[in-house]
């Protein structure tokens, strides 16, 4: 994120925060990880590949491509669709998907009280298919997701040096917010250090509702 909190441009176009040091810690991760997640507003934002690139791992292990699209939004020719790698489509029940490439698969899952697909049963889900160390990069509203509901074991953020500003403009961490200051999500710093011209922060969420 910026300095200033920000994931995007105050238009919410892509605006590319990493250092090439930062690029290279997040494609090694990747390529640690069994699945990597988003939401369809990332896919449709950013057209992401969710991919490890061979700049940075030799012969990367390619993780499971995993999208949260409840309403069914995901364009066929999105590069998260190609077939790099096999890709998860999870939609609300109803939704259905009719791609033609045998590395997609689409699967329903319930919505919770505020109509998000349910991450608990996401999670479910992904642990039924061996699923063990799950990545989730964004955007703001299924980060806030994963907080909220607890599911978050490690938490790392890169604060590049740069401000955006603008009230509306997308931050790491969107969603409904909380609802009293009794529902903050208070976070133990592990590690801070400079990374590129950045800073990367640790934190382990404190799990305690």
């Amino acid at each position: 994120m910026s300095t200033d909190g920000k994931t995007a441009l105050p238009w919410r176009k892509q605006l590319r925060l990493s250092s090439e040091e930062d690029m290279a810690r997040v494609h090694h991760l990747r390529h640690e990880c069994d699945a990597v997640l988003v939401g369809v507003g990332t896919v449709l934002a950013d057209d992401p590949k969710l991919t490890v690139k061979e700049k940075y791992i030799s012969h990367p292990r390619q993780p499971l491509r995993v999208v949260l699209d409840g309403d069914c939004r995901t364009p066929e020719n999105a590069l998260v669709c190609n077939d790099a790698a096999n890709t998860l489509i999870i939609t609300k029940p109803g939704c259905r998907f009719s791609f033609h490439n045998p590395s997609i698969e689409s699967i329903s899952c319930a919505v919770d009280e505020h109509g998000f697909l349910d991450v608990s049963m996401v999670l479910d889900i992904l642990s039924k298919k061996e699923v063990s160390r799950l990545l989730v990069e964004g955007g703001g509203t299924v980060i806030w997701q994963f907080l909220s509901h607890h599911h978050v074991d490690e938490m790392y953020v890169y604060i590049a040096p740069m401000i955006t500003g603008g009230k509306q403009t997308p931050t790491c961490a969107d969603g409904v917010g909380v609802s009293s200051i009794d529902n903050v999500i208070s976070l133990e710093l592990i590690d801070c250090k400079p990374l590129g011209n950045g800073m990367l922060m640790h934190y382990k969420p404190n799990l305690i509702k």
